[in-house]
């Protein structure tokens, strides 16, 4: 289960007051942003009750993510403050996902309505980031912190596939938030491909081709 033992070791380590956890959701998805989150815990205000709950929000059930962002969001601006980043669809294709991920983590990081002072960021990889920062492979089950940020960013995200998928029924969307389900590919056969497809991805680009 996550613990705040690694935000504390980089504060003791920087002598910083706040360290914020990133973490983005939609790396994989055929369709769709790719979604960052950065967030701080003031850890003495924010519910023991609450902090035993924060997990990796892919170890979640979709009601439990959605109860513990309302949660969150209900202690924003007093004991946890969120940035939120993204990039889009045409950022992917014109720079690659893992680019475009670290784009929207930074983007997360920049928007927090208070600054870090160090960052825990979920994987092996960094943004560029003015603060200093540690990379942490599973950070989302180890931080909680990232654990916060993989939970909102998360609900967050799948909140934009549903308008999507209002926008564009056929694909489902609404459940598979743009992964290469069955559905999801059926739709592309039956439909073909919506400008919020990333056409830089093997089945998108291959579908394109077989069209051209």
């Amino acid at each position: 289960m996550p613990t705040y033992r690694q935000e504390t070791e980089l504060m003791q380590a920087h002598d910083a007051a706040r360290v914020c956890g990133i973490d983005e959701v939609g790396r994989g998805p055929w369709a769709g942003p790719v979604v960052a989150v950065a967030v701080v815990l003031d850890i003495a205000k924010v519910p023991r009750r609450l902090q035993r709950r924060l997990d990796d929000s892919k170890a979640l059930k979709r009601e439990a993510r959605e109860d513990i962002d309302a949660r969150l969001r209900d202690l924003f601006g007093h004991a946890v403050w969120a940035g939120f980043g993204a990039a889009s669809v045409s950022e992917i294709d014109e720079i690659n996902i893992l680019q475009a991920s670290l784009l929207a983590m930074r983007r997360a990081h920049d928007a927090l309505p208070v600054a870090p002072q160090a960052a825990l960021v979920d994987g092996n990889k960094l943004p560029d980031l003015p603060c200093p920062a540690r990379a942490v492979i599973g950070g989302d089950a180890l931080c909680l912190s990232i654990a916060a940020a993989s939970i909102i960013a998360k609900v967050a995200r799948d909140r934009m596939m549903v308008e999507l998928c209002d926008a564009h029924p056929g694909y489902g969307w609404r459940t598979n938030a743009g992964y290469g389900t069955a559905e999801h590919q059926a739709g592309l056969a039956k439909l073909g491909v919506t400008v919020h497809h990333r056409r830089s991805f093997a089945p998108i680009a291959r579908l394109l081709g077989a069209a051209s």
